[in-house]
């Protein structure tokens, strides 16, 4: 049998990743575009629950398989997060739960974080949009959601077609697969994951608590914030921690000052399809890296209908306060972690 050329993998790799890409956009094309025809921004749900399926590579073995899970879980997701949008106890349970839920599938793995991540953004997404759209039920966010998911996943059947792969892949046995999670789980220490999944559990309750507490405007920015900074080989160095909050606080100010200049939700989703086309073919393997695309396009997403780009400022405080909140609790978990230090040193 001839051998395939190392040039010509590449190629296919490539081209594979290209066409993921087409689908995306075309996903996430057709619900912004019906938003922008109707004047209807319940049609950003169908482009997010879209643009969230998407991510899965659907030419992978799990591809459909966690498509369609992202799509179901991320479409209850969204209307929990909805449905709490004035209730600040409910909103301070269920972002420690979700926290706590973050922490614990980022111990299993690169992919199951990944997973964790989508949650916690239909999450914040959803509360924070409570009030600001046409839509005043749960699950008619859910509803909207999962359409779009679908429609996502209708074009990555027809992707698998013209790859000549078979409709659906051959799933491999479930004790193979908690066998793999339970490797990745103790490859991470007992002790910085506990720090980390209370950092995870006290910094999202807050963002959430705070939220529905003050009332702000575009709260998801401020959630999204923490969201972004809360991963298991980050939390315990308050150094790092501090380099990832000036990373999303650069990133926030060129997309606020985007958003300004182009004003018109017109041109904003004409600017937007590129944009996604490009992040999905040139999608990160690192968790930092995917998060902060993953959270921008979805940010993007959220504001691409929005008509209030020329005052900025809530959105930029909402990004402060998030980062001072992440640094905070950063630093209570430097703390925690050097006195348990101390503790061990002494007990030895």
């Amino acid at each position: 049998m001839a051998q395939v050329r190392p040039h010509a993998r590449r190629w296919r790799i490539r081209a594979s990743a290209w066409s993921i890409a087409s689908m995306a956009t075309v996903g996430c094309a057709l619900p912004l575009a019906l938003g922008l025809v109707s004047g209807h921004n319940g049609f950003l749900w169908a482009a997010l629950g879209a643009f969230q399926a998407s991510l899965a590579n659907p030419l992978h073995r799990f591809g459909m398989l966690r498509m369609l899970l992202i799509t179901l879980v991320g479409a209850c997701s969204a209307g929990v997060g909805y449905w709490s949008g004035t209730q600040p106890l409910a909103s301070l349970m269920l972002f420690a739960a979700m926290g706590l839920l973050l922490a614990l599938l980022q111990r299993y793995g690169n992919e199951a974080g990944k997973l964790g991540l989508a949650l916690a953004v239909c999450l914040c997404l959803g509360q924070g949009s409570y009030g600001e759209g046409d839509l005043h039920s749960p699950a008619a966010v859910s509803a909207l959601f999962i359409l779009g998911g679908l429609w996502t996943t209708l074009l990555a059947f027809i992707l698998r077609g013209l790859h000549a792969l078979p409709t659906w892949p051959p799933m491999p046995r479930l004790l193979a697969v908690l066998k793999v999670l339970r490797n990745h789980a103790r490859q991470a220490p007992q002790q910085q994951w506990a720090l980390h999944a209370l950092a995870c559990m006290v910094a999202l309750g807050v963002a959430g608590w705070l939220n529905d507490v003050l009332q702000l405007g575009h709260g998801y920015w401020l959630s999204l914030t923490v969201v972004i900074t809360l991963q298991l080989n980050v939390v315990p160095s308050f150094k790092r921690v501090l380099q990832t909050v000036v990373v999303v606080l650069i990133a926030s100010a060129l997309l606020t000052a985007v958003g300004h200049s182009l004003l018109t939700p017109l041109m904003l989703s004409a600017c937007l399809l590129p944009v996604l086309f490009f992040n999905r073919a040139l999608q990160a393997n690192h968790y930092l890296l995917f998060s902060l695309q993953t959270t921008l396009c979805c940010l993007l997403l959220r504001e691409s209908l929005a008509l209030d780009w020329n005052d900025p400022q809530s959105r930029l405080l909402n990004v402060l306060l998030g980062s001072l909140l992440v640094l905070l609790v950063a630093l209570l978990t430097h703390l925690i972690k050097r006195l348990l230090t101390r503790r061990n040193k002494a007990i030895a």
